[in-house]
Parts: C-alpha cells; sequence; structure tokens
C-alpha cells in the first residue's frame, strides 16, 4: 500500500442498545455502532500514517465527544463530519427464548448529501456502509460512480441494512430490491450476508443465478458472508468467474455478532488496499469477523492489530 493511504467510509452512526435477560431481569447494555465500527475497524488494518475520512452527521450536542472519540484512533480525520438536529439513530436488540433477536430502529438520520461527500473522493478507495439501510440515496451513490469512474478508485459496498425494511412498530424486516442491478453497477467489490443475497431480487433468484446476474454489472469481487460458515468470494478476472470458499473459524466462545459484518468488510477493504488480493482480503475480513464475535461491542477491536493467522487455506473452483 502507498504511504499516506487515504480511505473515505460512508455510513450512518448509531447506537446499539441491547435488551438483555439476566436471571429474568433485563439488563440494558449500550455502545456505539453502525459505521462506528467500520471506522475503528478500519483504523486498526490500515497503517498509523493512513486516513480515514469518515461521512455522517452527528447531533449538535453530541459533536465534540464523538469526535473525541474518532480522534483517538490517531489515522481518523474528522473534517468531512457534520452537526445535525437529528437525533442519533438507535438500534434496540431483543434476544427471544429461542436464541433469535428482533431488531428495532428509531431516529434513522436523512441520508448523507452528496455535497458531503463528494470533498472526499480524492482518496485511494471508498467503503460504503447501508448501516441504517438510508445511509444514502441511489443517486447519490450514482454521483460518486460518475465523479471516480476515470480515476479507478475501487468502491467496496455492504449491503447490510439496504435490504431491511421498517414496519410500523420499527422493527426491520427483510424486503427485496426492485433496483438492485442499479445498486450494484460498477462497483469493484459488493459484500452481502447469506441472509440478505437470498432476499435481495425481486426475481427470488437462487445463489447460482444471483451470482450469474450480478458479476457482468462490472463487479470484480462478490462477498457472500456465512457466520459462522464462513464466507464465499466469487471473482471476475478477464471475464472469467472464480470460486473461493473461506472455511468458518470456530471461536471458544460465541459473545454476539453485532458488527461481524462491519468488521469483515472494513478488514477486507484494509487488506486488498495494501496487496490487490481479493482472496487474501477475504481471508483476512472472515479472521476479524471470527474474532469479533467474542465481544460485544466495538471496544475490543484493537485486538485485532495483531492477530495469528490461522485461517484454513480457500477451496477454489473454477467457474
Amino acid at each position: 500500500m502507498a504511504k499516506d493511504t487515504k480511505v473515505t467510509v460512508v455510513g450512518h452512526l448509531a447506537r446499539d442498545i441491547y435488551h438483555l435477560m439476566n436471571s429474568g431481569k433485563e439488563e440494558v447494555v449500550e455502545t456505539l455502532g453502525g459505521i462506528f465500527y467500520s471506522i475503528a475497524a478500519l483504523s486498526v488494518f490500515l497503517s498509523p500514517e493512513d486516513k480515514i475520512f469518515p461521512v455522517f452527521g452527528i447531533h449538535e450536542d453530541e459533536y465534540d465527544k464523538i469526535v473525541e472519540q474518532l480522534q483517538r484512533f490517531g489515522n481518523v480525520d474528522p473534517k468531512a463530519l457534520f452537526k445535525t438536529k437529528e437525533k442519533t439513530n438507535e438500534v434496540h436488540f431483543f434476544s427471544d427464548p429461542s436464541g433469535g433477536r428482533t431488531e428495532c430502529s428509531k431516529h434513522i438520520a436523512s441520508p448523507i448529501p452528496f455535497s458531503k461527500i463528494k470533498p472526499f473522493l480524492d482518496v485511494n478507495g471508498i467503503l460504503i456502509n447501508m448501516a441504517s439501510g438510508f445511509d444514502i440515496l441511489l443517486e447519490t451513490l450514482d454521483y460518486i460512480r460518475m465523479n471516480i469512474r476515470d480515476d479507478g478508485i475501487p468502491i467496496h459496498f455492504d449491503f447490510h441494512s439496504l435490504t431491511l425494511g421498517v414496519d410500523d412498530e420499527q422493527a426491520r424486516f427483510r424486503r427485496p430490491l426492485s433496483d438492485w442491478r442499479r445498486w450494484c453497477f460498477m462497483l469493484h467489490s459488493i459484500q452481502l450476508s447469506e441472509p440478505e443475497a437470498a432476499g435481495l431480487t425481486t426475481e427470488r433468484y437462487d445463489e447460482t443465478t444471483l451470482i450469474n446476474q450480478l458479476m457482468p454489472l462490472m463487479v470484480s469481487g462478490l462477498v457472500i458472508t456465512r457466520g459462522e460458515g464462513g464466507a464465499t468470494l466469487i471473482r471476475q478476472e478477464h471475464k472469467k468467474l472464480f470460486r473461493d470458499d473461506i472455511p468458518g473459524i470456530p471461536v471458544s466462545a460465541l459473545v454476539d455478532t453485532v458488527g461481524c459484518g462491519d468488521v469483515f468488510g472494513a478488514a477486507f477493504f484494509a487488506e486488498y488496499l495494501k496487496s490487490k488480493d481479493l482472496v487474501k482480503a477475504a481471508e483476512v475480513g472472515n479472521r476479524a469477523a471470527s474474532s469479533k464475535s467474542t465481544f460485544r461491542g466495538p471496544d475490543g477491536l484493537e485486538s485485532l492489530r495483531q492477530q495469528p493467522s490461522t485461517t484454513p487455506p480457500a477451496t477454489k473452483a473454477e467457474g
């Protein structure tokens, strides 16, 4: 990676609020979430000399506190952050007796305007994480692509909550996207979880059909994350598709999966910018996400900095 690599990160900040049941009593635990995971993980996987430009709004009463927290990372530059009167998005997680989880969102912010992003497009890479699903408009993504299309700047796009709607009780639910092709067009790499991939299209494509429909949209790499099952990378090289299956990494104690996808994407993109190797990037992302599942919240991400390489080799298949 060239010295002083610059990465712009776009997405909504959130407060993650866990409603945990301990001995029949509710315990409420709150951490920062949303794009904060992406920024914190990028900070760990990039070098201290690199620069990360997060672009999102912060409620005016919280601005100084959040900026102070971000500046502790050392390689995060807060100049793209802006003040807003909107409350910070709250994501509430409720566990049920069967082990499942319901996610509810409150105070989802307005989409980030292109005018806030445009000054920070002269960078080495752009990571867009649809943390709330309403982080940017499709038209904004089009403007980003048009502004950088001749510069060879890679965009890593994590669909995340873009495939989730919000019902009248603020609960999130899976919904297909009629314009998914426009969202996918001309992105260097795309990240989808297994459920997101299954629920993305109105055509209800199975995974194989989705891959064959999505990759011709000028996409170099598609990552489908599978939780404890690892991840699948689809690479396009000289109009040929290659599949690499990265095995899951067992953990001694699974604590929380919130933020694992964000950490995967940040570690993946940081490694890709360094090595230009999509397979290695997917392996690094897989390892980082596995480690993240052993603790709750973003505070333990520093431990990922020197994690050993324990990822089994990917299995490869030519498409």
